[in-house]
């Protein structure tokens, strides 16, 4: 029953049994969604929990469970996918909304040596894209968006026993990923992480900094792929391959 109703995320810390909705999400039940007084809808923390909600004439939202009682409660995903892309001037926005759809867990922006991007990089607009897109595919764990790094602080924050793995076109005879991950044992590992260069390719040091971080690169194919579509796809091999194997 739950999952035919529009679900709104909020903030762990503002729940409550009597729930004070912000403008927008008020705008957004009433002028969007057309609700009124009375209308139900799921509430979610982003933390695995849902709960129930009836709208009020106040604009208030009233929860029909407990707040130590949501209607569901899941386990956060294991392992953990991490995509860590780098920031380009097109179609980043889309990236992270569809990884975010995809089921990535953990959203890095890159900030490579051939970056082309610097300034102006909208970390807060990043995560109320990934907002949205966890209420539209109905994910009870709302991703991380990190603020962006550069490669050598992606390097040393993989924690032990994590996979890394990281998509480049520079070297020949690279495994595929997906053969990759088949010998990989996913139901082990705590976290997966895969990182995409720029458009204009990872440099030598930094593929050697990789290597030497003990991350593995992989090949997505015989075609040149813009960066945008090379996280796309890298991303949906990592979470088809979870989905098959660990069920998440």
């Amino acid at each position: 029953m739950a999952r035919e109703l529009r679900r709104l995320l909020i903030a762990p810390e503002r729940l409550a049994p009597l729930v004070a909705l912000t403008r927008e999400e008020e705008r957004y039940l009433t002028r969007v969604l057309r609700f009124g007084s009375g209308d139900r809808f799921a509430v979610i923390n982003g933390q695995g929990g849902l709960w129930t909600a009836v709208l009020q004439e106040d604009g208030s939202a009233q929860l029909e469970q407990d707040l130590t009682a949501p209607l569901e409660q899941h386990q956060p995903p294991v392992p953990s996918l991490v995509l860590a892309a780098a920031v380009v001037k097109r179609d980043f926005e889309l990236v992270v909304r569809m990884a975010v759809e995809l089921g990535v867990d953990r959203f890095i922006p890159l900030l490579c040596e051939r970056t082309a991007v610097k300034g102006n990089l909208r970390a807060e607009r990043w995560r109320s894209i990934a907002a949205e897109a966890a209420e539209q595919c109905e994910r009870l764990w709302s991703p991380v968006i990190e603020e962006p790094m550069e490669l050598a602080q992606l390097l040393a924050l993989k924690g032990p026993g994590a996979q890394g793995l990281w998509m480049t076109t520079r070297q020949t005879e690279l495994p595929l990923l997906g053969p990759v991950l088949a010998g990989l044992p996913l139901e082990s590992l705590p976290s997966l992480w895969l990182a995409c260069g720029p458009e204009g390719g990872w440099s030598p040091n930094e593929e050697e900094a990789a290597e030497a971080a003990g991350w593995k690169p992989v090949d997505l194919g015989p075609r040149i792929l813009r960066s945008s579509t090379a996280c796309v796809s890298g991303l949906s091999t990592l979470a088809s391959a979870r989905a098959e194997r660990c069920g998440v």
